[in-house]
């Protein structure tokens, strides 16, 4: 295993910036262990909905979890606002920074996630090979 942290700024783009940083590592298997920071503007999907959630305002970053490879990752993100009102979904593209967004990932080396359709859900679902 291997263990990454580092600090993205003012302007970026937070899941854009997270996909660059594990495909410029290299990394086939990992997860993200810690995510803070805040956001000036936050996209996401709502549980069982289509479309995206655009939110804009100054947010801080409750949270983010979840497992990212070169093969596609799959990230969820908890904001809060300025009133502690919280709301959190799967993260996409277009999340952007607002003062810092500090993220510790860990990399399992022996693994890869792969993203292969799975009939039971109807999504690209993960898929954990060996080696």
């Amino acid at each position: 295993m291997e263990n990454y942290t580092f600090r993205l700024t003012p302007g970026q783009d937070l899941f854009d910036s997270i996909e660059s940083f594990v495909l410029q590592n290299q990394i086939e298997a990992g997860c993200i262990l810690s995510g803070v920071g805040s956001l000036t503007h936050a996209v996401l999907r709502l549980a069982n909905r289509g479309v995206y959630n655009h939110y804009a305002g100054y947010f801080e970053i409750v949270s983010i979890t979840g497992t990212v490879s070169i093969h596609g990752s799959h990230l969820h993100i908890s904001i809060s606002d300025g009133d502690g009102q919280t709301i959190g979904g799967h993260m996409e593209s277009g999340c952007k920074i607002y003062t810092t967004a500090e993220v510790v990932l860990l990399a399992f080396d022996d693994l890869s996630y792969r993203r292969e359709y799975a009939d039971d859900s109807g999504y690209e679902e993960l898929v954990v090979y060996n080696g």
